[in-house]
């Protein structure tokens, strides 16, 4: 959330962002909430100047009887002040939050930016198979039971698929955690303000499932959790930042990508996730320092798979609300004779700590915000897709990538006889 002063200072900035980003916020409107409760403010403050004068006058029945009404005054001020506060916030909870200066302008994913890729794509001497081809034929995923028990978008992993799905998991996190991430274990369901602090409400919400008690819901990422993890905190700025490396099983509706591929295991409603979260100072270097050692740290687990991929600097029409910048990692998968998306990496500034009311006291004393980031360092089964994908053998066999063997205790995925 953008502070009420910020919006102020940077009417312009803030109404360019919202067109930028494809979103809808009155900004007079807020600035007029504003005057409102700053007026009531002063009422409420002379008030309480008047108040302290008569506690140190005699006391007489005018006294008494100025200070009842002085009382009742900042009852009805105090009601009315909350309601407008209430109202301003609600207001500035629309407004997402402003890109950096190098962020390119643009409305949709056509505008990102390409900044380098990684790693050749494999040339095939033989028709290369998808992954549902190469999976079902393999026996390590069932999508046809996965549908009849969990419905639409539904799958088994089996077999060396479960295995290999468990061994990136775990390889992954074990990695993070040598890099002195302290690594988490997320529950997954979560109350509705860790998803309006993060900023997945109000705008993802068609996205979010909802369980049946009053305030409950299915995470779609570990962000979610692990960011409210020190909410209501204030920390102090020499445990800064906190690294964190998170695993959960996560959930989405996928209500915004109707038609888009309905098979396979590319887009699914549930799946696991290891994310990389950052709670750090409020100091906009450090941030671009922070964001890129989280690249770093993305990149070399696709260099460690040995898979192609690319990194796209996002636009502002394609990068979310909350974010200021953002990275997106495609990575190669032969089937789709393209890349897909399969990390996304976010400098979130203290939009998502003043939502979550996360700070911290520097040396000399004062509170600051936090800044919070956020990484996928490993989405699968997505990330199973590029495996399955660019390590088919022409017999129909799978390789599997040398740095997970000695956890899955196997090097090939064979069909079964």
């Amino acid at each position: 959330m953008l502070s009420i002063d910020f919006i102020r200072e940077n009417k312009q900035k803030v109404i360019e962002t919202l067109k930028n980003k494809n979103r809808v916020a009155d900004i007079d409107q807020i600035l007029k909430v504003d005057d409102i409760r700053r007026e009531f403010i002063q009422k409420t403050q002379k008030l309480r100047e008047e108040r302290n004068i008569l506690a140190k006058q005699q006391y007489t029945e005018e006294t008494k009887t100025r200070g009842r009404e002085i009382k009742e005054e900042l009852q009805k001020l105090e009601l009315e002040l909350e309601s407008i506060e209430i109202e301003l916030q609600t207001l500035i909870s629309y407004v997402p939050n402003v890109p950096l200066d190098e962020v390119p302008i643009g409305k949709s994913e056509e505008d990102n930016v390409e900044l380098r890729k990684c790693g050749e794509p494999k040339k095939f001497e033989f028709e290369p198979k998808n992954h549902i081809d190469l999976g079902l034929a393999l026996d390590i995923f069932d999508l046809d039971r996965g549908s009849k028990v969990s419905g639409f978008r539904g799958y088994f992993l089996k077999n060396e698929g479960a295995m290999l799905q468990l061994s990136l998991m775990f390889y992954v996190l074990k990695k993070l955690v040598q890099k002195g991430y302290t690594p988490l274990i997320a529950p997954s369901i979560v109350k509705g303000f860790t998803l309006f602090g993060t900023g997945q409400f109000p705008w993802g919400e068609q996205e979010v499932y909802k369980l049946n008690d009053e305030d409950a819901y299915l995470a779609g990422t570990a962000e979610v959790p692990v960011t409210a993890y020190h909410s209501g905190e204030i920390l102090t700025e020499k445990e800064l930042p906190k690294k964190y490396v998170a695993f959960s099983p996560c959930f989405r509706k996928e209500a915004g990508s109707y038609g888009k591929d309905t098979k396979g295991l590319y887009r699914v409603h549930e799946f696991w996730k290891i994310e990389q979260v950052i709670i750090g100072k409020n100091d906009l270097m450090q941030a671009k320092e922070l964001h890129e050692e989280l690249q770093k740290n993305a990149e070399e687990i696709l260099q460690d798979l040995g898979l192609p991929y690319r990194v796209l600097l996002m636009c502002t029409g394609d990068m979310g609300e909350p974010q200021m910048k953002k990275y997106d990692i495609e990575t190669w998968m032969p089937a789709r004779n393209g890349y897909g998306e399969t990390m996304s990496n976010s400098i979130m500034g203290d939009f998502q700590a003043r939502r979550l009311n996360i700070k911290y006291r520097t040396p000399e004393g004062k509170i600051e915000y936090c800044f919070t980031y956020n990484n996928t360092a490993l989405a699968s089964p997505r990330v199973l897709v590029a495996v399955l994908e660019n390590y088919q053998q022409e017999d129909g066999s799978v390789i599997v990538p040398e740095v997970l063997r000695t956890l899955t205790g196997f090097e090939k995925i064979v069909a079964k006889k």
